[in-house]
């Protein structure tokens, strides 16, 4: 019981620890780091490497975004078998269905408790857009 915690704490902490380290390492974007990490767990999955990955490690690769990549690929996948090549279109939604609908759920959530202080902060400082704790002013234009 005490490994697989471990390991998925590992694996897991290895992922984001990774992508730590290109936040602060390189010039991308955190948008573009997450698109990377969707992109790497469907070519992972592909090439069936983070199945394997999956079982050993449990909720440490599946919970990261490598792990939605993985179900959105293996949703298609199991899409496209059953109906052709409409299931291209609609087999990914379909397997990530309930991880995002709960996403929008607990987020609204977040939004109904931390709503009015997120208003009055905003309220308080309109020229400033507040992203990921971080105050970013924006630039003036040219």
């Amino acid at each position: 019981m005490w490994t697989d915690y471990l390991k998925a704490f590992l694996v897991g902490g290895a992922l984001c620890a990774l992508g730590q380290v290109l936040i602060d390492r390189t010039k991308l974007t955190p948008a573009r780091i997450l698109t990377c990490y969707v992109v790497l767990g469907v070519v992972l999955h592909a090439v069936g490497v983070y199945a394997p990955l999956i079982e050993w490690a449990g909720a440490g690769a599946s919970v990261p975004l490598t792990g939605f990549g993985s179900t959105l690929a293996k949703g298609v996948e199991k899409a496209v078998a059953e109906k052709g090549f409409l299931g291209a279109f609609t087999g990914g939604l379909t397997a990530s269905a309930g991880g995002i609908a709960a996403a929008i759920f607990f987020g609204y959530l977040a939004l109904q408790a931390q709503g009015e202080k997120m208003i009055h902060q905003y309220r308080r400082f309109p020229h400033r857009t507040v992203v990921n704790s971080m105050a970013i002013t924006p630039q003036p234009r040219r």
